[in-house]
């Protein structure tokens, strides 16, 4: 049996993760060995034999037809393709992690070991320079400013961007994407064939048009269910270099995937919000855990994925927002200042002023000249006054 063949069959009896295969692939059993013991029913794969004993005699040509008629390929561990340093890390880390939720299922924890994909078939190039958009179905026009803000200074900067296919936040990072000539990965919590949600089946075939990837874990045909939202949100956090949150309820899906990105050490951001918008309860609540990054520029996303010093987003905020004249001003040209007549009204002698600041007419005289030097007040006769 083929690697090829063995990854398909695999596919095929197991239809999601499976902690049970990679504990074997640990071991260091190789995937035609274990599929051939699947298929003759060998008592050495341990719980591997139950798991996979409804659909022992699943046919993986059969499988493999089926995706291809709705332009699918599967592509596995092993291929060049495949995103192994990305899941790797992600995976190693949840495994070492004592944060976990009891809640959280092993699949939410599992690799993969196999995807479908349609489109860009090369996964592991898209993730290397990669970020997550994610967020609420119902975005305000602030939700969708902030993400059209962020995934257009993200492709102008050459990052492939990755969500989850679904209405609002989703859907406006992948059109912003497409729009700009960008990089963008569908990852459906579907298999291939079945569209979620069918809205969006125009935008899912722009992407592949474009050169984007639609990326599905499930078997052809299978519908989107609530726990494969789940293991979807996992895998657009492990391809991700870094998962941001652009608006989010206090129950939103979105904070999910913010989870699995800490959960496999990767960098997770949000957006704040309006404190009086539910819209963006999620994210603000969000903002008191010690591993969440809050973003207050578009531009710390970048910041935050590249390397230390590569990009200042301090200094260029420097730049663009200088500091007025006045608001250079010491503690002692200050009192000096405001103790100056406003521009229209009458103006003091430099011994007034001295007394409005409580000052020495010397350092007061002194700062006068020094003021106007810099061209914040002006002398006529003996009156002084602001610009």
């Amino acid at each position: 049996m083929s690697d090829l063949m063995a990854w398909a069959y695999l596919k095929a009896v197991l239809d999601g993760p499976s902690q049970h295969l990679q504990q074997l692939l640990r071991a260091g059993h190789s995937a035609p060995e274990i599929a051939a013991a699947v298929k003759n029913r060998e008592g050495w794969i341990g719980p591997l034999y139950d798991e996979t004993a409804a659909r022992a005699s699943a046919n993986p040509h059969q499988m493999l037809e089926h995706a291809d008629r709705y332009g699918f390929e599967l592509i596995h561990p092993g291929d060049p393709r495949w995103p192994a340093a990305e899941f790797s890390t992600a995976f190693n880390a949840a495994a070492e992690s004592s944060a976990v939720n009891q809640k959280t299922s092993i699949g939410e924890l599992t690799a993969p070991h196999g995807l479908w994909v349609r489109g860009e078939t090369d996964l592991s190039r898209l993730s290397a320079r990669s970020v997550a958009i994610v967020g609420t179905r119902t975005a305000t026009t602030y939700g969708t400013d902030v993400t059209k803000a962020v995934a257009t200074h993200m492709v102008a900067n050459q990052y492939t961007i990755i969500s989850g296919g679904a209405l609002g936040v989703d859907t406006v990072a992948h059109e912003t994407a497409l729009e700009l000539g960008g990089s963008t990965m569908v990852v459906m919590a579907s298999g291939p064939g079945w569209w979620y949600p069918q809205s969006n089946i125009p935008m899912f075939e722009r992407v592949v048009e474009a050169g984007g990837t639609l990326v599905a874990e499930y078997y052809p045909g299978s519908h989107a269910q609530r726990y494969r939202f789940l293991e979807r949100n996992r895998l657009v956090a492990a391809m991700a270099q870094g998962t941001l949150v652009t608006q989010a309820g206090f129950r939103s899906g979105a904070l999910n995937t913010l989870t699995r990105a800490g959960t496999f050490g990767r960098l997770a951001m949000v957006v704040p919000g309006p404190i009086n918008d539910a819209n963006s309860m999620g994210c603000n609540a969000r903002l008191r855990d010690p591993g969440v990054t809050a973003i207050a520029d578009i531009r710390e996303v970048h910041a935050h994925l590249s390397k230390v010093g590569e990009v200042d987003v301090d200094q260029q905020m420097e730049f663009e927002f200088a500091p007025s004249p006045i608001q250079q001003l010491s503690r002692n040209e200050l009192r000096v200042f405001d103790a100056m007549a406003k521009p229209g009204e009458q103006r003091h002698t430099a011994e007034e002023i001295a007394s409005l600041a409580n000052m020495p007419i010397g350092l007061t005289v002194h700062l006068l000249v020094d003021l106007a030097k810099r061209g914040v007040v002006v002398r006529e006769g003996n009156a002084w006054a602001r610009v």
